[in-house]
C-alpha cells in the first residue's frame, strides 16, 4: 500500500512537467475549439483526487489537530485562493504556455512570495503532519519544488500556438 500511495502522491508531477515542456502537444491533443486550460483543469482535478485518496489511505486522523495546523492550513489555502482569484483558471492552468495573454499581477502575494500557489500548497501539507506520515508530505513537497524549478525558466518560443 505504501508504494501505491507514493505513486499516487507523485502522479500529477509528470503530467505537469509534460504540459510545461510540450504545451503544443497538449493544445493539439485538446483539439480545435477546446480551451486547453479548461481541459487541463479537469484532468488536474481528477489526478488531484487520486493524489488525495492516496494520501488519505496512509493517514490516521485525530481530533483536535495541533495548534500549528490552523495558521499553516488557513494561510496556505488563502495563498492558493488568492492566486486563483487574481489569475483565473487560464492563469493557474498554464494558460500562458497555451498561447493566452495572462496579465502579470502585482498585488499580494505576487512580488512578495515566489510561486505563492506552491508555497501555499506546501504550507497546507505541512499543517497535516500530525495525520500523514512524514515521507508522503516530503514526497509531495519535493514534487512542488521540482515544479518550481521547472517553471522558473520559460522559453517564449516554445509556447503553444492556438489552433484556428
Amino acid at each position: 500500500m505504501g508504494i501505491l500511495a507514493g505513486i499516487g502522491v507523485l502522479l500529477p508531477f509528470p503530467f505537469y512537467y509534460l504540459l510545461w515542456t510540450y504545451p503544443q502537444s497538449w493544445v493539439n491533443l485538446c483539439g480545435k475549439g477546446r480551451d486547453p486550460s479548461k481541459v487541463m483543469a479537469l484532468v488536474s482535478h481528477f489526478i488531484k483526487l487520486i493524489q488525495f485518496v492516496s494520501l488519505f489511505s496512509v493517514s490516521s486522523f485525530s481530533w483536535p489537530p495541533p495548534l500549528y495546523f490552523w495558521p499553516l492550513f488557513a494561510f496556505g489555502q488563502f495563498l492558493n485562493f488568492r492566486v486563483y482569484q487574481l489569475l483565473g483558471e487560464s492563469g493557474t492552468y498554464y494558460g500562458v504556455r497555451f498561447g493566452k495573454n495572462i496579465p502579470w499581477v502585482r498585488e499580494f502575494p505576487f512580488g512578495f512570495i515566489k510561486d505563492p500557489q506552491y508555497v501555499g500548497s506546501i504550507m497546507s501539507l505541512v499543517a497535516c503532519l500530525s495525520w500523514v506520515p512524514f515521507q508522503y508530505i516530503l514526497l509531495w513537497s519535493l514534487g512542488y519544488l521540482f515544479m518550481i524549478h521547472i517553471e522558473s525558466t520559460e522559453d517564449v518560443t516554445t509556447r503553444a500556438k492556438p489552433l484556428s
